[in-house]
């Protein structure tokens, strides 16, 4: 993606990818280290929900297809993102599962669904039917990682590449148009609007189809050390859309806690781009 207009001041004790794209306008609007390799956390769940829908149309799952908690495996259960940790029902189908992911990046529900459709099947969707060669769910979710053997997060990524995979949702050529919708659809339930996302004002809570003016549709991931957002936002009046993937890590034990400084920068960022939607003509920044 070729970088457009001045960058805005990003703290550079951060390291950054960035790529923003006007969908609408077929022309990229903002990147910074676009290519740069970053851990991404919860963002790989992306590459799971994509494979899903893959399965689904290949007829090898379906999203009534139930899961039970009791045929799980020994570390499937996780009790920190998420609610579904909290709730009595034993049994959920896929496509429920799904919801939780897409609305409060559930981690047990994440797991047992990588148990169901495989963290191979993934990491084969996202190079070969993706086409990407950096971004990808590298783990399931874990309380604890003994590195090596265990990858240093769950997943990894790129600007460039993620920009792309909600560029593709938004376009309906993820997997195919109803997968797409589909995947578009859970994502437009994400609770987590701290980032990137803080700069449009929806509700948290309920904004589908629309609030404030636009459609959001979004995953966030979180660590100690990693702030990424990547989504879609469009204009509601007149269906002007941008894509972006806004991804943050930082080096705790030299710089100390920068999530205060990450976070406002990412709304910085979000700032731009809502102004952007409500600008008549495209403007570079």
């Amino acid at each position: 993606m070729a970088h457009n207009g001045a960058m805005p001041q990003l703290d550079m004790r951060i390291q950054w990818s960035v790529a923003i794209y006007d969908v609408t306008h077929c022309m990229p609007l903002f990147d910074h280290h676009p290519n740069r390799c970053l851990k991404t956390a919860s963002i790989g769940k992306l590459f799971l929900l994509a494979e899903i829908m893959r399965q689904v149309e290949a007829h090898t799952v379906s999203l009534d297809q139930q899961i039970s908690r009791d045929d799980e495996q020994t570390d499937d259960p996780m009790s920190d993102s998420g609610i579904l940790y909290m709730l009595n029902q034993r049994s959920l189908s896929i496509a429920d599962l799904c919801v939780l992911v897409g609305a409060f990046s559930d981690n047990y529900a994440t797991n047992l669904l990588i148990e169901r459709v495989s963290l191979a099947s993934i990491t084969q969707m996202t190079r070969d039917v993706l086409g990407f060669n950096t971004s990808r769910l590298l783990d399931k979710v874990r309380d604890k990682r003994l590195s090596p053997p265990m990858p240093v997060d769950m997943s990894q990524g790129c600007a460039a590449e993620l920009c792309s995979y909600v560029c593709q949702l938004a376009q309906g050529t993820l997997i195919s148009r109803s997968a797409s919708s589909q995947i578009e659809r859970w994502l437009s339930a994400d609770a987590d609007t701290s980032m990137v996302a803080s700069a449009f004002r929806v509700d948290p809570l309920a904004h589908w189809p629309s609030d404030a003016g636009v459609h959001l549709s979004h995953k966030t991931g979180t660590e100690h050390d990693v702030r990424c957002d990547v989504g879609m936002i469009t204009n509601v009046a007149d269906g002007h859309q941008v894509a972006y993937a806004v991804l943050a890590n930082w080096d705790t034990q030299r710089y100390g806690d920068l999530r205060d400084v990450a976070l406002h920068d990412m709304a910085s960022i979000g700032a731009d781009i809502r102004s952007t939607l409500h600008t008549q003509q495209v403007q570079a920044w």
